[in-house]
């Protein structure tokens, strides 16, 4: 990662229920450039399509993985990514995989965890 960035995964979750998610390895990103920005390159590329969305850390390198499909519904304080900050205060650095996801599904999805198949 020295100078050629981290290598982030974001799995861009389209339903919860039906634990729907696309993972897109991005490489050379910048952990200094801001939540805000990162989730507009995501937007940018192939995906512009997408409303505005949030992010959350799933998993860091060397760090334990939630036996969940989508993502963890635990942390949301600690984990989900805010804009203000940059990825590297927000704790995402080389090899760490986020969601990408709608606020307001991941609430509903939360409020009542159910999944169909």
């Amino acid at each position: 990662m020295a100078d050629g960035g981290a290598v982030v995964t974001v799995r861009l979750v389209r339903s919860f229920e039906h634990r729907n998610f696309r993972p897109v390895v991005f490489h050379g990103v910048l952990v200094d450039q801001s939540v805000r920005d990162f989730m507009q390159l995501v937007r940018d590329g192939q995906f512009s399509y997408l409303p505005p969305y949030t992010m959350k850390i799933i998993h860091q390198a060397h760090g334990a993985k939630t036996n969940e499909l989508v993502m963890s519904l635990d942390d949301d304080e600690k984990l989900i990514l805010q804009d203000g900050r940059t990825l590297r205060e927000s704790g995402v650095g080389n090899e760490t995989e986020v969601a990408f996801f709608k606020k307001e599904d991941y609430g509903l999805f939360k409020a009542n965890p159910k999944t169909a198949w």
